[in-house]
């Protein structure tokens, strides 16, 4: 049987949003080998939870609408968009269930953010760089990123090709602060802003990219890689054995700090 991988709708709020940008991600995941189960963001929490319950992954989307600064601790500024409550409750529902059961998460864009957040990161409200990191969905290479050498990022670029990588962009927040027990995985190469995030844990995957490997999945064998590798850990998954479900040293973690503009020093 086909392994099911849970899929928010994007927003609650944009359906021409919908209409364009779940397609890409819908059309990924059934290329890699997967069948998508779309969680509607309007239906009753229980309804959801016994549709998550049947799935062996959660991919959370992008969204045209911002993470909520106040679970960060912040008040919005004017660039912030408005938050989007209804994708906020189901992308938690998704988010304990599979670190309950350590299912496989690809997370994107926003789904990095609100997955950062979650784990009590906190974000940069609005990109001031010398990089233009909303060129436009139409553009397949906005700027290079360098990928970690001991991340599971680095396992999925092609033999014999740089750790720098040209990938798209499409954000104007970012990740200030990663969550308990995330760390960067790759970052811009000429601003340092975070651009992956990885939970430091063997035994559960978790992947967070800031740009969008569903737009460019036909063009560049680093996005397919990246949902194969996804869709195949989620083939793999088994249940944690009863009592066993929590992750080693996910309790008490504490967030390192990375200024977003110091990172690529770090890679």
């Amino acid at each position: 049987m086909t392994v099911r991988i849970a899929i928010p709708v994007p927003t609650s709020g944009d359906m021409e949003y919908n209409r364009q940008a779940l397609p890409p991600y819908l059309a990924a995941l059934e290329a890699a080998g997967a069948t998508p189960v779309v969680v509607a963001l309007d239906e009753p929490q229980e309804d959801a939870a016994r549709r998550v319950a049947g799935v062996q992954g959660i991919l959370l989307p992008g969204s045209r609408y911002d993470v909520d600064p106040q679970r960060y601790g912040e008040e919005p500024i004017p660039e912030c968009n408005p938050a989007d409550p209804a994708r906020t409750a189901v992308d938690e529902l998704l988010l304990q269930d599979a670190f309950n059961l350590r299912k496989p998460i690809l997370a994107i864009c926003h789904g990095a953010q609100g997955l950062n957040v979650w784990r009590n990161g906190t974000l940069i409200q609005n990109l001031k760089t010398k990089v233009n990191h909303r060129p436009g969905r139409e553009m397949v290479e906005a700027h290079p990123i360098r990928i970690a050498p001991n991340s599971r990022l680095r396992g999925l670029v092609p033999a014999g090709e740089s750790l720098e990588v040209q990938v798209n962009s499409s954000h104007h927040q970012a990740v200030r602060v990663p969550g308990d027990n995330l760390r960067v995985s790759a970052v811009s190469l000429e601003d340092g802003v975070i651009e992956a995030l990885e939970l430091d844990a063997t035994d559960h995957y978790v992947v967070a990219v800031q740009w969008h490997p569903e737009r460019s999945y036909t063009q560049s064998a680093f996005s397919r890689a990246i949902f194969t590798a996804f869709v195949k850990a989620a083939e793999g998954w088994q249940p944690p054995a009863a009592g066993n479900s929590k992750l080693p040293g996910d309790a008490g973690v504490q967030s390192e700090a990375h200024p977003a503009y110091k990172s690529a020093a770090k890679l």
